[in-house]
């Protein structure tokens, strides 16, 4: 009999332990940093990870508010991940439309260079 209640006590305790996740403030904190910053990079143009970072964050938010410390902090890091590929994306795509600029310009001098006598 002993054993039963301090065998259910102990359950108690480990389900409690499990469900008092600290709030995620700081990764809160950094996840709206990062997409802030996505946002500035992207200005104007539309990037799908950015939009999903945005709605992550939007629902870490919600979790934060509910008090659903784990559901918060696991959708702000990835709401953090989507906005870091957000801006990575954004700044290959203008370094490769920087390339292709430049591989125009070169071809362009050769032909110069090839057409003078």
């Amino acid at each position: 009999m002993i054993y039963r209640y301090t065998s259910a006590a102990l359950a108690l305790l480990l389900l409690q332990g499990c469900a008092s996740d600290p709030a995620p403030t700081e990764q809160m904190r950094l996840t709206e940093q990062v997409v802030e910053q996505a946002r500035t990079v992207a200005a104007g143009e539309r990037v799908a990870e950015l939009s999903q970072a945005e709605e992550k964050l939007a629902q870490a938010q919600a979790a934060m508010a509910a008090g659903a410390y784990r559901t918060a902090r696991v959708q702000a890091e990835q709401a953090e991940l989507d906005a870091r590929l957000a801006e990575a994306r954004v700044l290959t795509l203008r370094s490769q439309a920087q390339l292709t600029e430049l591989n125009r310009r070169i071809g362009r001098l050769r032909d110069q260079l090839g057409a003078m006598p």
